[in-house]
Parts: C-alpha cells; structure tokens; sequence
C-alpha cells in the first residue's frame, strides 16, 4: 500500500509530498526523533532566525532519506495539496506534530488544506 502524505511546516508556505510510507505509525516515528534533534541543535547554537524555513530544508533532507528509502522518486516539493495523500501532517512553532485525516471536501479541493481535513490523534 502506497500511502502518500503531506508534512507542513508553521509559517512556511512549502508542501512536501511524499507518495508512500506515510502511516502514523512511521511518520510520527521518524519526524519525533528528528525534531527533538533539530530542537536541540537550535538551543545549543542559540539560532532561531530563519526556523520554518530551515525546518523545512532539514525535513527534506533529513526526514527524506529516512522516508524514501534510498528510492527518492517519490518525494516532492511544491505548494500545492494533492488530492490522493491519506495523512497531511502539521508540524507547529514548538515542534510539535498533528495529524490530519483529509475529508471528501478536501478529496473534490485540494486547496482546502487542512480546513477539508478532520484531526486524528498519533499513537
């Protein structure tokens, strides 16, 4: 089973896209350990300009090769919302992550983002 998935990051306007490996279970996983990371390394350098866009920078490399599994065919970058993900995850200011489960509205438009989706809770 396929399963595409959106990650979003606050206050950045890019949409990564990736066309399998997207389950809760997975994601949630991996994106934990690598935000406690990025987290950590942030407060250690006392950097925090430029934070969404250098989340989204190191989710793309970071995150992507554990996701992608050396196949990175199927990771995007865009600014668009697919209709086909099953997931769309939302990681906020403090590092935190939601799931999002997209809903028939979200199915017919895409550009609903979130607003077609209903929450779902990570295990």
């Amino acid at each position: 089973m396929a399963t595409p998935c959106h990650i979003l990051v606050e206050d950045n306007p890019v949409i990564l896209y990736a066309s399998r490996n997207g389950m809760p279970e997975k994601v949630s996983k991996i994106l934990k350990r690598f935000l406690e990371t990025f987290a950590d390394e942030r407060e250690t350098a006392g950097e925090f300009t430029d934070t969404p866009e250098c989340l989204a920078a190191q989710i793309i490399v970071r995150f992507g090769y554990e996701i992608c599994e050396d196949d990175f065919s199927n990771l995007k970058v865009g600014t668009r919302f697919h209709s086909d993900v099953d997931y769309i995850y939302l990681i906020n200011s403090k590092f935190e992550i939601s799931a999002w489960k997209p809903q028939a509205a979200y199915r017919e438009n895409p550009s609903l983002g979130l607003k077609g989706c209903q929450p779902i809770d990570l295990v």
